[in-house]
């Protein structure tokens, strides 16, 4: 036996008993009962936190929840907010913690928790950042190269009342979080006003040349010193790393004669310099001059005097020896000195008595390297004799060398002997 088809309530033969929205008896659809919906909606989340149907006047109804599920709901608000106590402060950064809006607590970096909003809240304050603010200028844009000058910050008066064009850029860091969060109201702001203060008043106490030359490097030092010390007073919290000075000229009206000043100043500077090095050039080899002068005068007067001392020295002993015998010290002495006398000459003086041997002299030699003539003495040979002997062999020749050396140091011999007999008597 076939079961029946059940079509579908919105379908022909349907049954209008199957409307889920509960459609009106009679045959007649209607719209849903919103009411209905809502007490079936209710009915099934009171069954989750532990409502049910109780018994009740007029016919019983469902009760609200119960109070297992308040205590959960509640517990599960309070979890979430005791969890979003929790927070992470990064390496280089500190955590200020505020309680009611009062400073608190500093925390360093690493996982921590506060009591959660709005009992506490956290203020993450970056203190490794290098920030930079510019005085005179700023930067344009993204590019860098390209820069727009602020004259209202830019012109400062100098003590010599001239006007500089002059660009600083500070670089700073937050070295106290606390500091900088509560004592300035805007410290980035505040830095720029007490840099630019600072600068005019060292500005204002230098000359206009000093300032555009040599003093750079002081100004930037002295207003670093000044700048850090009012961010010290005012307990700003921050630290100042550097204070460049980006550039420094006059005006712009006057470039061209401040232009030309600058460049009869490097003439003379120059002019100044070449001197130097010529001063310092000529005075050393003068004075290397001077001493050696000095030097080579003591030297000589050094060797006079002790060749003086010795003539003195030598002629006191001559004379003590010429008191003791002086026909032997007047004899000794003409033969010395005839003796030195005679090594200096050109002469040749033999003795022909005791030999009648023709002799040859080897003249040449003799004379060789002077140009002085030779007088002959008496028994010497004529220049036709000597060019006679000049074809005889060499053996001559030394016999003649040898003989006339025997007659040299015969005669010195015979000198030496006389002298030594008068000192013997």
């Amino acid at each position: 036996m076939k079961k029946p088809v059940k079509m579908a309530w919105n379908e022909p033969g349907g049954s209008k008993d199957d409307d889920p929205w509960g459609g009106s008896k009679g045959g007649q659809q209607g719209p849903p009962d919103l009411d209905e919906v809502v007490r079936k909606i209710q009915a099934k989340f009171g069954g989750i936190f532990g409502g049910g149907k109780g018994k009740g006047t007029g016919g019983g109804g469902t009760s609200g929840p119960g109070k297992y599920g308040i205590g959960l709901i509640v517990l599960i608000i309070v979890a979430v907010w005791g969890l979003s106590g929790f927070y992470i402060i990064d390496e280089g950064t500190r955590g200020v913690v505020l309680q009611f809006g009062k400073y608190n607590t500093t925390t360093q970096p690493g996982f921590h928790w506060h009591i959660p909003y709005p009992v506490q809240n956290v203020e993450v304050v970056n203190i490794e950042q290098v920030r930079t603010v510019e005085i005179g200028y700023r930067s344009g844009g993204t590019d860098q190269q390209t820069t727009r000058s602020i004259p209202r910050e830019a012109l400062m008066l100098t003590q010599d009342e001239n006007i500089v064009d002059v660009n600083f850029a500070i670089q700073y860091q937050v070295k106290d979080a606390k500091d900088y969060l509560f004592n300035v109201r805007d410290p980035d702001l505040t830095l720029g006003q007490v840099t630019e203060s600072a600068i005019r008043e060292i500005i204002g106490k230098s000359k206009m040349d000093f300032v555009l030359t040599e003093g750079r490097s002081e100004v930037v030092q002295r207003g670093e010193k000044l700048i850090q010390d009012i961010l010290d007073l005012y307990n700003s919290g921050l630290q100042v790393i550097s204070l460049n000075m980006q550039d420094a000229q006059p005006p712009e009206q006057v470039q061209a004669a401040f232009s030309d000043a600058v460049k009869a100043r490097e003439d003379r500077q120059r002019s100044i310099n070449e001197a130097e090095a010529y001063s310092n050039s000529v005075i050393p080899r003068a004075r290397g001059a001077r001493s050696r002068m000095l030097e080579e005068a003591k030297g000589y007067k050094q060797q006079v005097i002790e060749k003086a001392e010795g003539e003195t020295s030598r002629f006191q002993q001559v004379l003590d020896e010429y008191e003791k015998a002086p026909e032997v010290t007047r004899e000794r002495l003409y033969l010395d000195t005839i003796e030195e006398v005679m090594n200096k000459t050109s002469k040749v003086m033999l003795d022909v008595k005791q030999g009648g041997n023709i002799l040859f002299l080897p003249l040449d030699r003799l004379l060789q390297g002077t140009n002085m003539s030779l007088p002959l003495g008496t028994g010497q040979q004529s220049d036709d004799r000597q060019s006679s002997g000049s074809g005889q062999s060499q053996q001559q020749s030394n016999q003649g060398s040898r003989n006339s050396g025997s007659s040299d140091q015969s005669l010195s011999d015979r000198a030496r002997a006389l002298l030594r007999s008068r000192e013997i008597r």
